[in-house]
């Protein structure tokens, strides 16, 4: 049975936007059907066990859960350019 991206995302229980980023890269197969994506869910399944992911309600481990993500890297280098600040501490020329 073919289901749309849509119905996979609700069958997979992840969003749309996931299943939408995995045909478009490749890693699980479609059929298109004039402008519709189409899959089916046993092959989606049989491609995301050989490609090494894993379905949603398994628990690997390997995934932060309850708000625990990675920090994002800070800037290590002061800002380059003027900002309000640093125009303001500037005295004006005399004209």
């Amino acid at each position: 049975m073919l289901l749309t991206a849509k119905e996979l995302a609700h069958e997979l229980d992840v969003h749309i936007s996931t299943v939408r980023r995995a045909y478009r890269t490749g890693r699980i197969p479609y059929e298109r059907l004039c402008k519709m994506y189409l899959f089916d869910l046993e092959k989606v399944r049989d491609a995301m066990r050989r490609n090494g992911f894993t379905l949603a309600g398994t628990d690997d481990g390997l995934r932060a859960t309850g708000g625990e993500s990675r920090r994002r890297a800070q800037p290590t280098s002061p800002r380059l350019g003027k900002t309000g600040a640093s125009i303001a501490r500037t005295p004006r020329r005399k004209k």
